[in-house]
């Protein structure tokens, strides 16, 4: 009898399914459900689910195919410096908090998550690596995940500028007025938009992090 082989590791998808705008002007939802389904067509990901709140979003990690661990997970949404948000909930270093109701699920996830840089989570949202709010965020989200974390200090659309990742015990390596064009690093008010000639640069269509990032 063949030796049971263990199931590749997933690649998930999360989006925030709240932003639906108006009947004749589509929300971000549109987009990003349109992102999962491109990402699935182009065998990016294994799997993508839209989420109403952040429970919701890490039952479904912690639940998806429980058997097989986990490679990377992106989330597709609005964010802040220091947070991503799914409406006006936020997921910030608050949620990991011995008290909070996130805190159990995020440790289900750990266990579930490939460790160091074999494991990835990606915020692509607007702002949540930029200022001191994001460095805190992304220094003790890599701690707690145990993985490598990604995201951004710009306002990103289909352009999506100043992409970082960090591993755990690192320290951020970006500017902590990185994008700010108003405001200062502890209080920050205004970060820039996207361009070509920001630094660290993709686009919607990358579905990898570029090394050096």
């Amino acid at each position: 009898m063949a030796a049971d082989v263990e199931p590749a590791p997933l690649r998930l998808m999360i989006y925030d399914r709240t932003c639906r705008g108006r009947k004749l002007l589509p929300g971000l939802s549109h987009a990003w459900s349109s992102g999962g389904w491109l990402y699935r067509g182009l065998r990016r990901i294994d799997a993508c689910h839209g989420v109403s709140s952040w429970p919701e979003a890490l039952a479904w990690l912690t639940d998806y195919e429980p058997q097989r661990s986990i490679a990377e997970v992106q989330y597709w949404g609005h964010g802040k410096w220091g947070a991503a948000k799914i409406g006006s909930a936020s997921f910030g270093v608050d949620c990991l908090l011995r008290d909070h109701e996130l805190r159990e699920p995020l440790e289900r996830i750990r266990k579930r998550m490939l460790p160091g840089d074999h494991g990835l989570m990606w915020f692509r949202t607007c702002e949540t690596f930029g200022a001191a709010p994001g460095h805190a965020f992304a220094a003790a989200m890599s701690e707690s995940l145990g993985c490598r974390i990604a995201g951004h200090t710009y306002v990103i659309g289909h352009i999506q500028s100043g992409l970082h990742s960090l591993m755990p015990g690192a320290e951020p390596s970006w500017a902590v007025d990185e994008a700010l064009t108003a405001g200062t690093p502890t209080h920050p008010e205004k970060a820039a938009w996207s361009s070509w000639r920001a630094p660290n640069t993709i686009t919607f269509l990358h579905g990898r992090i570029p090394a050096g990032y």
